[in-house]
């Protein structure tokens, strides 16, 4: 059998702090797993670092960011929001989740309780869903009417063309996995007494509901996919790439420098 050979590049990350941390945290040794995830550790560092500039030049030249993540239950859009907003300075930056809409909200205009949470001067914002669960969460779980879901895939690319035109930058990531992963992600979090809090009623449906959500997916991407603000599409079935996707695409698409 055929060894593998280690590189001299691998072996220096090994011995590093980081990776000595690794091979020591795991009950076994795979060295091909800790190599990757020194890799992982050492690269999203660095990215976190231009994360760091990129905010400052949004506070000092009082900027507004806008970034979506939008996906399917347990896709990782969370878990790629922390690590997006690790280390940036939190006066500067909001995580907004938005709860269902409250009896005075739904008499409002739809996208009303959206622009009461869009970033002042020199702020970026974070939506962990957006008003993109009228595309298709609503809809998928007869959470509005045919005609209210009209109403909006008539009305959202010109709302997002407003923001555009008022000097905020729109991100729109989806976070894309299979179907095989998000059941076993479901699992794991059922399994965990720390991560069961996260599965909804939303969320227990999610795998029976599968083809539905692919539907109204598609006719999302083929409505709001404009040239102004494009959807950039992240494959999300490992975790680690694609929180590196991620912030790679928001420091090539905010024209930020030091």
């Amino acid at each position: 059998m055929s060894k593998k050979v280690i590189s001299e590049e691998d072996l220096s990350l090994l011995n590093s702090k980081i990776g000595l941390h690794s091979l020591l945290k795991n009950k076994s040794i795979d060295l091909e797993k800790t190599i990757e995830e020194v890799k992982y550790s050492r690269d999203i560092r660095k990215k976190q670092e231009e994360l760091i500039k990129l905010q400052n030049w949004v506070i000092k030249n009082d900027k507004k960011v806008v970034i979506l993540f939008e996906g399917r239950d347990a896709a990782g859009k969370g878990g790629a929001i922390r690590r997006i907003t690790e280390y940036i300075n939190p006066r500067h930056f909001r995580i907004v989740a938005l709860d269902i809409p409250t009896k005075d909200e739904r008499k409002q205009w739809f996208f009303q309780r959206y622009i009461n949470q869009l970033p002042k001067p020199g702020e970026i914002i974070f939506f962990d869903r957006s008003w993109y669960n009228r595309a298709v969460v609503d809809p998928v779980n007869g959470f509005c009417t045919q005609k209210e879901y009209e109403v909006f895939m008539s009305q959202v690319n010109e709302f997002e063309k407003m923001l555009i035109q008022s000097d905020t930058y729109l991100i729109k990531f989806y976070f894309s996995i299979t179907k095989t992963e998000q059941a076993r992600r479901f699992n794991e979090i059922k399994k965990n007494p720390l991560k069961r809090w996260k599965m909804t009623p939303v969320d227990e449906r999610a795998q029976e509901l599968w083809s539905k959500y692919s539907t109204y997916k598609r006719r999302m991407f083929k409505k709001t996919n404009t040239k102004l603000v494009p959807w950039e599409i992240i494959d999300a079935n490992t975790k680690n790439k694609a929180r590196l996707k991620a912030i790679n695409h928001i420091l090539k698409a905010i024209p930020y420098k030091e």
